[in-house]
């Protein structure tokens, strides 16, 4: 039954109503009972290890590891934020969409930010606040501080192609004026030049967003 509506029966001698209820409250409501569902579904956490990135998955997906020095929570409008629970989202609607449906990992990560995202704001923690907080301790690949990476860490996420790829393609696209009428590309060239350093090379995972 509609959580916005009251059952008829309850009052039988008087107009039906619409409880109040704003629809952002029913839809928060819900995300943070899914976000309890699997977190709960989740195998193993293991906060022991160095973790590029602050988190990932074992290849077999029965362990969630989260980086040892990633604190469980953050202080954030008098209360206590657990940190954990959105870590421990993302990396498994990562893993379940690349294991499950065959996803690029690129595809697959996207969607689990967007979800992460999603559940932060539900929780009343604005993203910029959140991003900021975890990314004190993200630690990169070649980082000195990783010293302890677990044996069985899933490296696909490290390996898939990134950005440069697709940029390289763009590339060749306009050389070959393949590109779209009406777009400069020139433009485009300066542009993608501007921004190449800055791309994710091929055997990193890109930050977290």
């Amino acid at each position: 039954m509609p959580l916005d509506h009251c059952h008829p029966h309850c009052h039988p001698h008087t107009p039906h109503k619409k409880l109040r209820i704003p629809e952002w409250f029913i839809s928060d409501l819900m995300m943070d009972r899914a976000l309890d569902a699997i977190v709960r579904r989740a195998k193993t956490i293991d906060r022991r290890h160095d973790i590029p990135y602050l988190a990932g998955y074992s290849r077999n997906g029965k362990i969630i590891y989260i980086d040892r020095h990633m604190p469980e929570t953050m202080r954030y409008g008098g209360r206590d934020i657990n940190t954990d629970r959105y870590l421990i989202l993302h990396e498994e609607v990562e893993k379940t969409l690349i294991d499950q449906l065959g996803l690029h990992y690129l595809h697959a990560h996207q969607i689990a930010s967007r979800a992460e995202q999603a559940a932060v704001r539900a929780a009343g923690v604005r993203w910029h606040d959140y991003d900021r907080f975890m990314q004190k301790y993200v630690k990169h690949i070649g980082d000195e501080r990783l010293t302890k990476v677990p044996a069985d860490l899933d490296l696909k996420p490290y390996r898939d192609e990134h950005d440069d790829e697709l940029v390289k393609r763009m590339l060749e696209c306009i050389e070959s004026k393949g590109a779209p009428t009406g777009l400069d590309a020139a433009f485009v060239k300066r542009a993608i030049a501007r921004h190449m350093p800055h791309l994710v090379p091929s055997n990193t995972k890109p930050r977290r967003k």
